[in-house]
């Protein structure tokens, strides 16, 4: 059962490390389009970026990261691309799960996993299995993945609960709809980044974002890297979080 969905909290300057980063990796294909590459070359790249960044936030004591990794929307992309990312998603996988349990990383995978074959669901399941003990970092993968779906089968949930008489409609407020989500067990995300150029979520943790600082970057995705990274949690630093609390109540709250 999912525990009850945790808020973001004001933190003192002394906290400014988010707990949690939720990335969207925009720009494999115009990064290969750019060098006369195919655009499988620019996500076969794009993996060499998220080591980088995993190993970063193993490295700033980061709690959770998300990655999208692959959208709800994705499926629209020419049947070919959808293949190879599929056979990048699958090598992948096989690749990194005994490093990344090494380093303490738990893996774990949100989204409707029903539209991949038996091999690749296999994968996950083993990956979350074999990871499911580490508390360095949690490595959360969004595939087929969409904040509205999201939503929806929290709703689906909840109208279920109601038609069996475990609750009633009354019951159901902004709370029961977040514990039904599916990262309702960890922090929501401190910090959002995409990279690419591009300044919007994309239907991407639309619920989870709502407090969330946004950072944009035209950095295409496989050459996002440490030092990039370090801007973006400089950038993170620097912003006062105020939760619906003044400026001075901040202050004097970082202050006491």
């Amino acid at each position: 059962m999912a525990q009850e969905n945790v808020q973001p909290e004001a933190r003192s300057a002394e906290q400014r490390v988010p707990r949690h980063v939720a990335i969207i990796m925009d720009g494999n294909g115009r990064w290969a389009n750019a060098r006369s590459l195919p655009r499988y070359m620019g996500h076969r790249e794009g993996v060499k970026a998220v080591r980088r960044v995993v190993e970063s936030c193993l490295d700033q004591g980061i709690e959770t990261l998300t990655l999208f990794a692959f959208s709800s929307e994705n499926w629209r992309r020419p049947k070919t691309e959808v293949g190879l990312l599929m056979d990048l998603f699958v090598h992948t996988l096989q690749k990194e799960v005994n490093r990344l349990d090494r380093n303490g990383v738990r893996m774990r995978f949100i989204g409707d996993r029903e539209a991949f074959n038996e091999k690749l669901r296999s994968l996950m399941d083993a990956a979350e299995a074999q990871t499911a003990h580490n508390d360095k970092l949690t490595l959360v993968i969004a595939v087929n993945y969409g904040g509205r779906w999201d939503l929806a089968q929290a709703a689906r949930r909840l109208a279920e609960r109601v038609a069996q008489g475990e609750l009633s409609a009354q019951d159901i407020d902004s709370e029961a709809l977040g514990r039904e989500l599916c990262i309702a067990d960890l922090p929501e995300p401190d910090l959002f980044i995409r990279t690419g150029g591009e300044q919007r979520i994309s239907n991407y943790l639309l619920w989870q974002l709502a407090y969330t600082e946004l950072y944009f970057t035209d950095l295409l995705w496989p050459d996002f890297d440490k030092a990039a990274f370090d801007d973006a949690l400089r950038s993170f630093h620097g912003r006062q979080r105020r939760f619906g609390r003044t400026g001075d109540q901040v202050e004097q709250s970082d202050s006491a």
